[in-house]
């Protein structure tokens, strides 16, 4: 990991070993919303000039979770009276699924039919352009920033690390449904 040290030698990290029989998991899933103003808004400075929505996955980020976090947010949205959501991320496998773009479909005819909710307006990005997603580099900013060097971190401590570096609240997991684990 790159980064400057404000002492004499650089911070230098070690993989740590996890023994096989912890049972705390190896890794913590997350799906992140980057919130951007309209054009027409001025500008925010400071920390929560973009604030960031967090959920995190117990298991791996599938298709059936995605559709949990796109209806949450769409919730959320709703509340701001937000009309359209125009989503930009990649192409991830559950990203892109059909069972996914089915959802969103369903999603936005509902909210044409009814006349409330928030529209969901997908971009994808091109394959391998990491650099053109806005929230990679606030990605990148939050593993240096929470990264412990001499330890393995739990995953209570990730979570709770994450979520005070993004400035979020800690919400529940978002879980695999039993009919598709």
């Amino acid at each position: 990991m790159h980064s400057w040290a404000s002492h004499e030698q650089p911070l230098h990290l070690v993989e740590q070993a996890v023994a096989s029989s912890d049972p705390d998991p190896k890794a913590l899933a997350c799906y992140g919303v980057l919130l951007r103003q309209p054009a027409q808004v001025a500008p925010q400075v400071g920390p929560s000039a973009e604030p960031v929505w967090l959920r995190f996955v117990d298991g791996r980020p599938i298709t059936a979770v995605t559709t949990q976090f796109l209806a949450w947010c769409c919730e959320r949205l709703e509340q701001r009276r937000v009309p359209v959501w125009v989503l930009v991320w990649d192409n991830a496998s559950w990203h892109v699924s059909k069972a996914v773009r089915a959802w969103v479909r369903q999603h936005n005819q509902q909210v044409k039919r009814s006349g409330q909710g928030v529209r969901i307006l997908v971009c994808c990005l091109p394959f391998k352009s990491p650099w053109l997603n806005p929230i990679e580099p606030k990605w990148v900013h939050g593993k240096r920033a929470i990264v412990e060097p001499t330890r393995l971190l739990s995953t209570q401590e990730l979570a709770d690390r994450v979520c005070a570096y993004y400035g979020c609240s800690h919400e529940t997991h978002l879980t695999i449904p039993d009919k598709v684990a």
